[in-house]
């Protein structure tokens, strides 16, 4: 099973860009993407559907903004959309689908970097986030958690942990939630199959920051315990340029 995760900052951007292309090239069973930033009616998936893709999108209400899409070979036994707290579905943040005995979770992580108010909303999803996948467990205990989770978790993850220390995505409180979270029960599938390599997923726009690494680690791949030690490989995809992210991959063996 090869699964890849994307925040594509505009989903309408990134097919100009050869998505499809990149897409057909790769041939992933399951492209989770983030930040899609439209309406399915909005987008042609004509393309994609000529490759064998089904999609579920969970769109945010405010056009332009957030959203969730996940895209599938294999149709899904189940499909759930939200979390049901009405902050956190209007923004389209989390789309679940479920595979015989093991469920994805597609997310986006809300950003607290505009300022103190997105990011006290940001610390309220790491709170509801991780007490309903709690719940979730108990019932679906083989759970892997892909997506933007704009948290980079240790100081391996950042380009430079010294300057960015009271950043948003780098902050103390975020970070101990991260430790929390593997803690309670999940694998960071990276840094499990590289443990020590640095690479990142996130770069600035701004001064050149990816042509010279400058970068985050922010989207993760978190497979829960029971079925942890079938991860293959987890990786970055650095090449592929849709965005100011880049794909994060995982194969496992389901």
């Amino acid at each position: 099973m090869k699964i890849v995760s994307y925040n594509v900052n505009g989903i309408r951007a990134a097919l100009k860009k050869d998505f499809t292309g990149w897409i057909a090239a790769n041939d992933f069973d399951v492209i989770c993407l983030q930040e899609v930033k439209a309406m399915r009616e909005q987008v042609d998936l004509t393309a994609l559907e000529a490759l064998g893709y089904q999609s579920d999108w969970f769109s945010a209400q405010k056009k332009g903004y957030s959203g969730v899409a996940t895209f599938y070979k294999i149709a899904p036994d189940k499909v759930e959309k939200g979390i049901e707290i009405e902050l956190f579905d209007y923004e389209g943040r989390v789309i679940r689908t479920d595979f015989g005995d093991w469920t994805l979770l597609n997310c986006y992580f809300p950003s607290g970097s505009s300022g103190d108010v997105r990011q006290d909303v940001k610390m309220e999803f790491l709170d509801k986030i991780y007490d309903w996948v709690a719940e979730l467990r108990k019932e679906r205990p083989n759970i892997i958690v892909v997506g933007d989770y704009n948290i980079a978790h240790t100081e391996i993850d950042i380009h430079d942990p010294v300057r960015n220390k009271k950043s948003s995505g780098f902050l103390p409180e975020e970070r101990d939630w991260m430790t929390k979270w593997l803690e309670s029960g999940f694998t960071d599938a990276f840094r499990k199959a590289h443990p020590e390599t640095v690479e990142y997923s996130w770069w600035s726009y701004r001064s050149g920051a990816r042509k010279n690494n400058k970068g985050w680690r922010i989207d993760y791949q978190c497979v829960s315990t029971p079925i942890a030690d079938k991860i293959i490989d987890a990786y970055q995809m650095k090449d592929a340029v849709h965005s100011d992210h880049c794909p994060v991959v995982l194969e496992i063996d389901l």
